[in-house]
């Protein structure tokens, strides 16, 4: 990237996918690497410093999007789309320029993990593919009325979409909801489509008398099963971390 310059600016957009995207269009384009990225909304203004917004644009995006796969590999589209998706600080300015060298180097670029950004990347990845293969298997889905199941998770990590791809793909004949209560949004699952709409005015119903007795059943099971001699804590936060615990039925 030695031929690309540097401008003393910071670039703000949406916080989306597509929106990020568009900036490494721009950026692509133009050779330049602003200072750094910030999602709008979590931006303080700042008087000293020069920001531009970009505006998202779905064929910028696309191209994008497409772009990694042909000229560099699937598997850096994987690992941006991963750790796009970890709360990370200043993920963006990594991740933009990952990507310019990808488009250099191609596939090469992924074993390339003394150059920093490329190491924080694929870290980045790590924890929120992580996080969210942990969550398959932890989420807990409650009948809360008709053929309408619902669940809630507390992730450190926005993981909320490709969590829901897996259970559309394992459930298609079931209505869900799935509640991100660290970031307030939901997303809703009609077995047609999916969206992810915020959750701060939506009202989840109680659980169905038909749950509740099998929420007991299930915690009768579990409490039967346990050997308290062989009972260890530590070994059990390892696999299923404390934070986890609060979305879970039967009480670790």
């Amino acid at each position: 990237m030695s031929n690309w310059k540097l401008m003393n600016k910071i670039y703000l957009y949406d916080g989306s996918l597509d929106g990020f995207l568009t900036v490494v269009f721009d950026c692509f384009l133009t050779k330049a690497l602003p200072q750094n990225i910030y999602e709008k909304n979590n931006y303080s203004l700042n008087f000293l410093e020069d920001t531009l917004f970009i505006e998202t644009n779905s064929e910028k995006a696309k191209r994008v999007f497409m772009g990694i796969e042909k000229q560099i590999s699937y598997t850096t589209l994987y690992n941006t789309y991963y750790a796009f998706l970890c709360n990370e600080k200043n993920k963006e300015i990594d991740l933009l320029k990952y990507l310019c060298d990808g488009f250099s180097l191609g596939p090469k670029i992924n074993n390339r993990l003394t150059i920093s950004y490329v190491f924080k990347v694929m870290n980045m990845k790590k924890r929120s593919f992580g996080e969210c293969h942990r969550l398959k298997g932890l989420l807990r889905f409650q009948e809360v009325g008709n053929n309408l199941y619902y669940a809630s998770i507390h992730p450190d990590n926005n993981i909320i979409e490709p969590l829901g791809h897996h259970f559309i793909n394992r459930l298609p004949s079931q209505n869900f909801i799935i509640h991100d209560k660290i970031r307030n949004i939901c997303l809703l699952y009609n077995r047609k489509e999916y969206k992810i709409v915020d959750s701060t005015n939506l009202k989840i119903p109680n659980i169905s008398e038909e749950e509740e007795k099998y929420q007991e059943l299930w915690k009768l099971f579990y409490n039967t099963i346990a050997i308290a001699e062989r009972k260890n804590p530590r070994c059990q936060m390892q696999y299923m971390p404390k934070k986890y615990w609060k979305d879970l039925i039967e009480e670790p």
